[in-house]
């Protein structure tokens, strides 16, 4: 595994959870993030190794990491995403039927987003990841995608089992946010696209349920749209 020269001899231990486990429970956690609990870097850098397990198209692994703990820079991107989400906020929600799981979190989604917005410089580290390229230029956009997010999404995957938590957020991107990032970070915006902007903390507790999910059977298709194979 990869260490840096400032890593403690040991992290911490791994949680134990099971594959099934680790995959139903892994939250986009905003306000049971310890924004009090120094990161170990270790850790963290044993959970990238994982990730870079992910599948990348014609294995190219053109994926760059920019971890970020300088305050100032944190301070910087927490307002580039508080102005941004502020704007979110304000625009009409989905509407969706009473019984509708989603229905049924929206107001508990809203409060929590707020909450990480409003502390989002509290962090103790933030992840940009970065793709080569740019995907109006790339050819099929799932391809260029598909080459960076299931690495992401498994490096979320090892944070949890390491007790620690992250929420994928992309507001960063828009309203030129981007390129102000790029700017500040000095990423190459002309050859790198930003995945979103992670914040990484311990978390308050390791017992993560399951959410609430539209039922499998509501969004599937056999061989014919709109044939559920029931």
């Amino acid at each position: 595994m990869s260490t840096t020269p400032d890593s403690p001899p040991d992290g911490p231990s791994t949680l134990g959870l099971s594959a099934d486990e680790v995959l139903t429970t892994t939250r986009s956690v905003r306000k049971r993030l310890d924004f009090d609990r120094p990161i170990d870097r270790r850790s963290v850098m044993e959970a990238l190794d994982i990730a870079l397990q992910a599948p990348t198209g014609s294995n190219r692994q053109g994926w760059q990491w920019v971890f970020i703990d300088d305050q100032s820079k944190k301070d910087e991107l927490a307002r580039i995403y508080s102005e941004n989400f502020s704007l979110y906020r304000n625009l009409p929600r989905p509407s969706y039927a009473d019984d509708d799981p989603r229905a049924q979190a929206a107001d508990r989604v809203v409060d929590s987003a707020q909450y990480l917005a409003d502390h989002f410089a509290r962090s103790p580290l933030l992840m940009i990841p970065c793709i080569e390229g740019k995907p109006e230029t790339s050819g099929s956009s799932a391809a260029f995608w598909g080459s960076l997010l299931p690495a992401v999404w498994s490096f979320m995957l090892a944070l949890r089992e390491r007790g620690m938590g992250s929420a994928w957020t992309t507001l960063h991107l828009i309203n030129g946010g981007e390129e102000a990032a790029a700017e500040l970070l000095g990423i190459p915006f002309d050859r790198y696209s930003q995945g979103g902007l992670f914040p990484i903390a311990y978390t308050k507790g390791t017992d993560f349920r399951a959410a609430s999910r539209l039922p499998a059977g509501d969004l599937t298709h056999w061989n014919t749209w709109g044939d559920s194979g029931a």
